[in-house]
């Protein structure tokens, strides 16, 4: 649970920093990271769900992260299909709650707080 709160406020740190920038319609540099962020996301709601934590927590998240961003109705398709594939990529292979199922949450849950906390690093004001 430490770590799951740790991803909210990392996330939470970024979103406010890049709400500061102007929308642009081509692609920004950081939008890579942010799109690797949103199926990270999608990967959590599954799988946290999948092992016994009922809640829309993760979704959430992203709502919170698409509010900030702002973006357009292309990118904003981007987004939602990056939580998505991150969703259906375990959808597919999970049916219940494993060790590797649990494995994966750590894995995701470091690599979504690494991202956060370098997005908010590099891009931040």
């Amino acid at each position: 649970m430490r770590r799951g709160r740790s991803t909210i406020l990392a996330i939470l740190l970024v979103a406010p920093l890049m709400m500061a920038r102007p929308a642009q319609a081509v692609d920004q540099p950081f939008d890579a990271g942010l799109m690797r962020l949103a199926e990270v996301l999608g990967s959590l709601h599954f799988l946290r769900n999948l092992c016994g934590e009922k809640g829309d927590q993760w979704r959430g998240l992203m709502e919170r992260l698409l509010a900030a961003e702002n973006p357009d109705e292309e990118r904003r398709a981007r987004f939602v299909a990056n939580f998505n594939r991150g969703y259906r990529s375990f959808e597919g292979t999970y049916t219940s709650c494993t060790a590797s199922a649990t494995e994966a949450i750590g894995r995701y849950t470091v690599e979504g707080e690494t991202l956060a906390r370098e997005l908010a690093a590099r891009y931040g004001n």
